[in-house]
């Protein structure tokens, strides 16, 4: 199975991205997480995304907050698919970070979820690597199933309260 690299900006990032490990983990999706930035180590965050594919990774998530260039630049030096976590770091409320991360130029995507969205972007990683693991797309079918059981489950207690009033 591929790799799935989670390159924080700063470790202060870490409480956030910490919900991609987690969830990574729980899937059973083997990982790297560093803290490499493209603002202080420039050569290093280029030498990772260059060497990437060779070092079995299939996907790299990438989490900054502020100036948050972190994922464009690692996609700029990649093929690999590249998903942004912009993160909640400034005055402005991830929305700096946000703009930041979507706002890539043609030829250079970077995939972006929301601020703080740490567990969507594992999930986005799962589903890209599920493409050539047969039973880790079986486990994130299991999840969805698991995920409108509850729903629904909801749904009838709301259903009893209403009938209650």
């Amino acid at each position: 199975m591929k790799k799935v690299a989670v390159i924080m900006g700063s470790d202060t990032d870490f409480p956030v991205v910490s919900q991609t490990i987690e969830t990574l983990k729980d899937l059973q999706i083997p990982f790297e997480a560093h803290v490499i930035s493209a603002h202080r180590t420039p050569q290093q965050a280029s030498d990772f995304a260059r060497n990437a594919a060779e070092n079995n990774f299939g996907v790299i998530i990438a989490a900054a907050g502020k100036a948050a260039h972190l994922a464009g630049f690692l996609a700029a030096n990649t093929v690999l698919p590249v998903i942004g976590i912009p993160v909640k770091a400034s005055e402005l409320d991830g929305m700096d970070a946000l703009l930041a991360t979507i706002q890539m130029p043609p030829g250079v995507p970077v995939a972006t979820v929301t601020i703080n969205g740490a567990k969507n972007a594992a999930l986005l990683a799962a589903q890209i690597i599920a493409l050539s693991e047969p039973a880790l797309d079986e486990k994130l079918k299991e999840m969805k199933l698991e995920m409108a059981e509850a729903v629904a489950q909801k749904d009838k207690t709301l259903q009893d309260k209403i009938s209650a009033l």
